[in-house]
């Protein structure tokens, strides 16, 4: 439901008290006529020949070792609608939002690549859309929709029947509409909502993520453990791509019917994968928040697991989503998050503070101090070492306090 979380400054109104809010998405299903899909799918062709030019024009300029930001861009698109008149019947609106994601997404990638990132952990450069495989996307800011009897209207008349399983929380200041791998249409608002600050409780605790269980914390009632959701679904999601294979279309050919249909079922099931996974991320993350005023994670990158022995089971546990919706909730609650850099965890000791002099290996489950001799689990260890680092009161956790700095290494 919610892809970025930013809090705002507070905002005021006559004879109030400030009132902090915080930035989010609120998504809703659309209902699509045949002619309105026909509307959406002709913008779509029409932003995706923008996109493509911008990538063309950005290497050329690149190649001549010239700047092509977004602001040039715009600048050339005035010249692109000018020459062809089929792409002034689209909306500018959409195709001026199209040079501001490909400007974005191209910042990303540069950024990436000046901080020297991995290769695996960098964002690739913008690359060409092919009819065939990239979803249609469509952007919108205000000057180009509105709600009226609660209907989207569009740019250039394109009404859509929105699925309101909820209010608006304020009036929105953007809207995305796009259409998934399952074929279904959606309509993502940017709203500000107000946080909810929930009682202080006075607890602390530390999440450590894992594969075994996907959050081992310092409370072992609060762990989330690994539910296998693609494990269990993966039966039906081989048996559709085994049709996939099948039916697959060569070279230069049409999809058939029957490969159309292999793929939209596949699509369905992940997609239902995908939504078990989040609902118990999001349910796990409001339990959290609800019983802790602090909360110190690790600031796990689970990237480097795809090319390791544990890629697939890393993948069923979906750390990062659960990770996202627990960021989430406790800017939505005003909960105190931080996270915590996960090097060391592992080999540091949360009773004493010393220091393994070897790492341990995965195989090695059970913690044992060679300083104090305390012995408990790995990952119940890590928890409690999150929390120290993470300028929380130890105490406040499994009432001991550290011996000495945590990270001192035995004598």
């Amino acid at each position: 439901m919610t892809e970025r979380v930013t809090v705002s400054p507070p905002s005021y109104s006559e004879d109030m008290e400030p009132v902090e809010t915080m930035t989010v998405r609120y998504d809703y299903r659309l209902r699509v006529s045949r002619s309105a899909e026909r509307e959406l799918l002709a913008e779509w062709d029409r932003d995706r020949w923008v996109w493509n030019q911008c990538v063309a024009t950005s290497r050329a300029a690149h190649a001549g070792g010239e700047e092509c930001g977004p602001a040039r861009l715009d600048e050339i698109l005035t010249g692109w609608r000018v020459e062809h008149p089929w792409l002034r019947e689209g909306s500018s609106v959409a195709q001026q939002q199209t040079i501001r994601d490909f400007g974005a997404a191209r910042a990303k990638a540069l950024a990436d690549r000046k901080a020297k990132l991995p290769m695996r952990q960098r964002r690739g450069m913008p690359k060409f859309k092919r009819k065939a495989e990239a979803l249609p996307t469509l952007n919108y800011t205000l000057r180009g929709f509105s709600i009226k009897e609660g209907k989207l209207c569009l740019a250039n008349g394109i009404g859509l029947s929105v699925v309101w399983s909820r209010e608006l929380p304020s009036a929105p200041s953007s809207v995305r509409v796009y259409r998934d791998a399952t074929g279904k249409w959606w309509a993502s608002f940017v709203v500000k909502v107000q946080v909810e600050p929930l009682p202080a409780t006075g607890q602390v605790i530390g999440i450590d993520w894992g594969v075994t269980e996907t959050a081992t914390t310092t409370d072992p009632g609060f762990d989330l453990p690994h539910a296998q959701h693609g494990k269990k679904a993966s039966a039906g999601l081989a048996h559709y791509q085994r049709q996939m294979a099948r039916r697959r279309p060569k070279p230069g050919q049409k999809a058939s019917a029957g490969y159309r249909k292999a793929k939209a079922h596949a699509a369905k099931n992940y997609h239902q994968v995908v939504g078990r996974r989040r609902d118990d991320a999001r349910k796990w993350a409001k339990k959290v928040v609800r019983e802790f005023d602090q909360i110190a994670a690790e600031d796990f990158r689970p990237k480097f697991l795809a090319g390791s022995t544990m890629a697939r089971k890393a993948a069923d546990a979906a750390i990062a989503t659960a990770k996202a919706e627990l960021v989430h909730m406790a800017a939505k609650h005003g909960r105190e998050l931080r996270l915590v850099n996960p090097a060391y965890t592992t080999m540091d000791c949360a009773n004493c503070g010393a220091r393994a002099k070897h790492r341990l290996l995965l195989s090695e489950r059970t913690y044992t101090c060679g300083s104090c001799g305390v012995s408990k689990p790995r990952d119940r260890n890590s928890a409690a070492v999150m929390v120290a680092r993470a300028g929380f009161d130890p105490a406040g956790v499994d009432r001991i306090r550290l011996e000495r700095p945590l990270g001192a290494r035995a004598a």
